[in-house]
């Protein structure tokens, strides 16, 4: 696993598409998260507000697994 992240961080995400959450939109909302498809599963986030902030990488489960808990309701 160790070797996958250290992948993961070593990639160059300047052409990386990044797409706004739908939930994170609108006047009342000004938290801002994207996120960028990395090919196989994995994902990078960022804070839109805040892109000197190096993004966050996931690994294909990693990212199963928090976008499952978050349907479950694990985090509300």
């Amino acid at each position: 696993m160790q070797s996958r992240k250290a992948e993961l961080y070593a990639r160059d995400l300047s052409e990386a598409r990044w797409v706004k959450s739908s939930k994170s939109s609108g006047p009342y909302r000004p938290d801002c998260v994207e996120v960028a498809e990395l090919g196989d599963g994995s994902v990078a986030v960022r804070d839109s507000n805040n892109k000197d902030m190096p993004p966050l990488r996931f690994t294909a489960s990693e990212w199963a697994a928090f976008r499952d808990g978050v349907r479950d309701g694990e985090f509300g």
